[in-house]
């Protein structure tokens, strides 16, 4: 993306603002749809917490893509936004009632469930309806992840899943449901994982549980491997694409797929990420005795991931060639941790100069959030 062929078409814009580019929406999409072509039994779910765009949205399911939702509201757009309700698999550790029930009355795939009172919640509900709910069961595999320990998903200590220690109670006891119909294992070790390492450990995790329930006479129609993928955060021009030749190699060496079990991603930054940007304004430039701050337009509220997780963007000048000074990149936030970064370099920097935070594509938009009775950002697509 040459984000700064784009300046004269911001300086007409109110800032800030995020910016998708879908020709690079599209050339990743392209490129799963190639590393996935012939490997019999793959289907796509994209994770729609990562970006609900409309318009995002419209390109990935027109991409052949399912959707994996986490809340009966993304349940909601995807449906209004073209997903098939057959491709929607449902995941999260607290579904309420009224969620369940607009799942159900959809028919979506499945729902991914992550305890025991959630199974029997669900199997009331549809029996109620006079339905019968496919169910996955979120396994724990107790996988650790080489990311932020906000997004690690795997452990034994997180939320998430249920223990493997409980795996074969727990599908005795779906078996037992009339209106549940168990038909695969989930698992998600964490997000924003850039060693294929830790997607083989998963793996071999895998093989191991499937091993010790084929020993208990349970079949198993579908792995659901989640997503996790990471992006390129410092260098987004250099890797605008992730590599998801080697990500689904690991899969495609490393995971004993039985004969006819399908096997499901839930990708979500690694589709949306790097086609994101968020465009912002310097409003001042601070001058302390020890600091030099660039204060701009946008902040935590439009963008949370490095108040929240400590992230770090690519930050560019769009409207400046000086020289290079360092400067602390910060919001109008009424809050501390409202920074961007710390300690930046950045070509001397003036008030009224567009500034952009890339790779902003994912939990960008649809984090925003209207503290200090802010606007929510507007999207533009190119």
């Amino acid at each position: 993306m040459d984000i700064k062929n784009m300046k004269d078409r911001f300086e007409q814009l109110r800032t800030p603002f995020y910016y998708y580019d879908t020709g690079l929406l599209s050339e990743t999409l392209e490129t799963i749809r190639r590393e996935t072509a012939g490997r019999e039994g793959y289907h796509l779910h994209y994770a729609v917490k990562a970006c609900a765009n409309p318009e995002v949205l419209r390109l990935i399911q027109q991409a052949g893509f399912g959707a994996d939702c986490v809340s009966g509201g993304e349940i909601r757009t995807c449906l209004e936004n073209g997903f098939r309700a057959d491709t929607i698999v449902f995941a999260g550790v607290g579904k309420a009632d009224w969620e369940i029930e607009l799942a159900l009355e959809a028919g979506i795939q499945c729902f991914n469930v992550e305890s025991i009172p959630e199974l029997e919640v669900i199997a009331g509900i549809a029996s109620k309806m006079g339905k019968v709910a496919d169910v996955s069961f979120r396994i724990n595999p107790d996988v650790g992840a080489h990311t932020h320990g906000n997004i690690t998903t795997g452990l034994a200590e997180n939320k998430f899943g249920i223990a493997m220690k409980d795996m074969t109670h727990v599908i005795g006891i779906a078996r037992q449901l009339p209106s549940v119909r168990f038909t695969g294992l989930h698992f998600h070790i964490g997000s924003q994982i850039l060693l294929m390492d830790d997607f083989e450990a998963l793996c071999h995790r895998i093989n191991e549980l499937q091993d010790r329930l084929e020993a208990d006479g349970i079949k198993v129609e579908n792995i659901n491997v989640g997503g996790g993928l990471g992006i390129d955060y410092a260098h987004p021009d250099e890797h605008p694409v992730p590599d998801f030749n080697a990500y689904f190699g690991t899969y495609a060496r490393h995971l004993k797929l039985r004969p006819g079990q399908q096997l499901h991603f839930e990708l979500g930054r690694a589709v949306v990420g790097q086609c994101g940007s968020l465009v912002t304004r310097c409003l001042y430039v601070k001058q302390t005795e020890s600091k030099q701050f660039v204060i701009v337009d946008a902040g935590m509220t439009d963008l949370i991931r490095p108040a929240l997780y400590g992230a770090s963007h690519c930050i560019q000048n769009l409207s400046s060639t000086g020289p290079v000074r360092t400067y602390d990149v910060v919001g109008p936030i009424c809050e501390s941790s409202d920074v961007f970064a710390k300690d930046y370099l950045l070509p001397e920097t003036r008030r009224g100069d567009l500034i952009v935070l890339r790779s902003a594509g994912a939990y960008g938009e649809t984090m925003a959030s209207c503290y200090n009775c802010r606007e929510l950002p507007k999207a533009y697509i190119n």
